[in-house]
């Protein structure tokens, strides 16, 4: 498929692919694996109450149920993985996707499920997302089946991507999606204050600094924005230096001297206007990068459709790693995901895993390149991200090859502690980040939100 049309489906998944990335507001019901590899047969099946009353069984030894979110990302996903195991490996597969309008459904059903301990109201895999997952198999710890059976090359696979799925050793989920993070810049803007994107790579986040007040100054664009009240720069700025925001389950905040540098350094960048903090995640993605208010972009990769809803700017973009507080090399971090499990529902394991593991655990070329082309997931696989589908200079990006950097980007992302408390970990940073911007002092602030993290966790 050409990179053009790539690109169109791309931008039309951008809806919201962040962190968990929601879907459509109704639960259907689709037959997945009735057509050849690239697409599949889709049929509603379902209502809004779709969440807990679709037929997840089937006698058919050939069929299994899902849920998954998301119609324009994750769901093509699930159609290309059917498609390709019906064609190379049971002609008489099917795969029945039902839909979920968000993440969090998938979420409630598998609580409500333990909660009555009748599993037999979940389909057989569901999609979950990464950074829940631990705190569901630990509360919940008979609602999973494990795949540490599974003939999968692991090593394959982002060990970053593979920590969220792996407990004590086990495997239970297979990766899906690729949250790697990357730092796109405008490379028109950059030259206009006199750079490249090569003087952008590998530095520290004080040179990062002193370029983008040129650029500033030059331009009157903003070398970076990010959305001030869910504040994810924290997380991925620390995960660059192999830190983390938790340490052996605790929070880590108050006495983390990484942290409190990634902190000063972003009020630096904020108060010498080379970071707009922007009030929302509107504000983010309408006003500050579709809105032409910034030369940079960092996130996860799945903001690249917002990127590209800018047609104007097409050619205008490269991609590198992110700068480190030392400099000297190049950081990578990881933001957002989700994977595949098994549930204790699921009578046909052995269906489920083969099914599984000869798609997105094989690393198969046929399922990750039509996952891309039809819904613009991106693999964690670095097999499947040699193909020629993921080499191909993409237009918007200068012709970079995007995809087989963002893979490769991703197999050097370091595995830091992580924690159920994430989310609520980042409102509170985020919080007193906005306080220190507006004058108050940095070690105060960042007490007082280890406190109300503790206090939430019930930890001293």
């Amino acid at each position: 498929m050409k990179r053009k049309i790539v690109s169109v489906v791309l931008a039309a998944t951008m809806t919201m692919t962040m962190l968990a990335g929601c879907g459509s507001s109704a639960s259907t019901g689709s037959a997945a694996g009735s057509e050849a590899a690239g697409g599949a047969a889709s049929e509603a099946a379902g209502s809004e109450a779709a969440a807990t009353t679709a037929d997840v069984t089937s006698e058919d030894e050939h069929t299994l149920s899902v849920y998954a979110w998301d119609k324009n990302f994750n769901i093509p996903a699930l159609e290309a993985a059917a498609a390709d195991y019906k064609a190379n490996v049971d002609p008489d597969f099917n795969l029945n996707i039902i839909e979920q309008s968000q993440s969090s459904d998938v979420e409630n059903a598998i609580t409500l499920a333990a909660s009555s301990g009748d599993y037999t109201t979940l389909p057989d895999i569901v999609l979950f997302q990464d950074h829940y997952f631990h705190k569901y198999v630990t509360d919940y710890p008979d609602a999973w089946q494990s795949a540490g059976d599974v003939e999968v090359n692991w090593d394959d696979f982002s060990q970053e991507k593979l920590s969220y799925s792996t407990l004590d050793g086990t495997h239970y989920g297979f990766p899906v999606d690729n949250g790697t993070v990357i730092f796109a810049y405008r490379t028109d803007l950059l030259e206009e204050a006199g750079y490249t994107i090569d003087d952008l790579t590998g530095i520290s986040w004080d040179e990062f600094d002193e370029i983008g007040k040129k650029v500033y100054e030059k331009t009157g664009k903003y070398l970076l924005s990010m959305d001030g009240d869910g504040n994810d720069l924290v997380y991925m700025m620390l995960q660059a230096e192999g830190a983390s925001q938790f340490k052996d389950g605790a929070p880590y905040i108050a006495d983390n001297e990484t942290l409190k540098r990634v902190v000063e350094t972003i009020n630096k960048l904020v108060q010498d206007k080379v970071l707009y903090l922007a009030n929302d995640w509107s504000d983010y993605t309408d006003q500050t990068i579709v809105g032409d208010m910034v030369a940079g972009v960092m996130n996860g990769n799945w903001i690249i459709p917002t990127i590209e809803q800018v047609a104007e700017n097409s050619g205008k973009w490269e991609i590198t790693s992110l700068p480190t507080l030392d400099g000297g090399k190049e950081g990578y971090a990881s933001n957002g995901g989700s994977s595949l499990y098994i549930t204790a529902n699921c009578q046909k394991t052995d269906l489920a895993k083969d099914f599984l593991a000869k798609t997105f655990g094989a690393g198969s070329t046929a399922t990750y390149d039509a996952a891309l082309q039809n819904g613009g997931v991106i693999t964690t696989s670095v097999t499947a991200g040699k193909s020629e589908v993921y080499n191909k200079g993409v237009e918007y990006f200068n012709n970079q090859p995007i995809y087989a950097k963002i893979v490769e980007m991703g197999a050097n992302v370091p595995v830091v502690e992580q924690s159920d408390f994430h989310y609520s970990c980042r409102n509170y940073v985020s919080a007193a980040i906005i306080n220190i911007t507006n004058g108050a002092d940095v070690v105060s602030e960042l007490k007082n939100a280890e406190d109300q993290l503790k206090f939430e966790m019930g930890v001293e």
